[in-house]
Parts: structure tokens; sequence; C-alpha cells
């Protein structure tokens, strides 16, 4: 019997082109988080005008801390449209907004729009406002109404930007130190 001279093949996660399995983690655990929140703390505030998306700051979260590039950042926002189904007033239209809005976000970190410090606060606020302008005008579209209207829901579009954009850049810098990242 022959013997043949055979290595063990091995995968380094960590340079998969859609990511490695503890960004996926991270993004599950942000997602359920977000979830969670969006039942209580979101459903408390939404009373005084202001929905806050946290599912929209879980991936935005994920992405900003894992590095992810576009197409893992595009998986992303597959995965959290998916998320959201359970609670959209359009079932499906969350797969293309977050989808784009995702891609943006991993556009916007890759190039630290808005300086070294506030590029979590800035990022957030263009990818929440991206994700939500889209779902007004195309919600608006589908549901057979005028694209006038689309300008009633800007207030709670902005206002929902601001939220998560402030509770990003808030958390960032713990869960850098927490993931060591």
């Amino acid at each position: 019997m022959a013997t043949t001279n055979q290595q063990a093949r091995t995968v380094n996660p960590s340079t998969s082109k859609v990511g490695d399995v503890s960004s996926l983690i991270l993004l599950a655990v942000l997602l359920a988080a977000g979830f969670i929140l969006n039942f209580t703390l979101g459903n408390a505030l939404a009373i005084v005008g202001i929905k806050p998306q946290f599912i929209i700051a879980a991936y935005s979260l994920a992405i900003l801390l894992s590095g992810a590039g576009p197409a893992q950042a595009v998986i992303y926002g597959l995965i959290s449209a998916a998320v959201i189904q359970f609670t959209t007033s359009i079932p499906g239209l969350n797969f293309f907004t977050e989808s784009v809005s995702a891609l943006l976000m991993s556009f916007l970190v890759a190039r630290k729009v808005g300086g070294d410090k506030l590029y979590p606060l800035v990022c957030t606020f263009l990818t929440t406002l991206l994700s939500g302008a889209l779902f007004a005008v195309c919600g608006t579209l589908i549901m057979g109404a005028a694209l006038p209207t689309v300008l009633v829901k800007v207030p709670l579009v902005l206002g929902t930007a601001v939220f998560n954009a402030v509770v990003v850049q808030a958390l960032t810098p713990a869960l850098r130190k927490v993931l060591k990242r």
C-alpha cells in the first residue's frame, strides 16, 4: 500500500469574501437585540412620533464593527430584511430597501464619511435615511397612493435616522472594546 503525502485542507474564515463566522454571530446577536428593542422600546417611543428601527441600527453596527465589504453588507441587509418581515407593513419590500442601505453603509464606513470620530453617527444617519426614504417612496407607490403623500412620512424618517445614528454612535466605542475590534 503506497502512502501519499496529504495535508488537511483548512479554510481561513477571516479571508472569506462574505465574512467570517464571528461577524455573522455578531450580526445575529445584534439583530436579536434589535428585534426585542423594536417590540419594547420602539413601540413605546412610537407614541411620541419617533419609531426607531433597531434592526437598521443592528446591521449598521455589524457592518461598522466587522468592516464588511459590499457582498457581506448585502448579505447582512438580506438577513436583516428577513427578520423585519415579522413586523413590516409591506412584506418583501425590505429585501430591497435593506440590501441597498446596507451596501451604502459599507461604502460609507470604508471611507469613514464624517471623520474618525463621527463616522458611526454620519454613516448610520445616511443609511437609515436611505432605508426610510426608499421604503416610504416604494411603499407609497405599491399602495397606490399619490407620491406627494410621502412628505407626511419625512419627519418620521428623519427622527428615526437621528435616533439610530445616536444609538450607533453611543454603542460603537463600548462594543469595540468588548469585541477588541
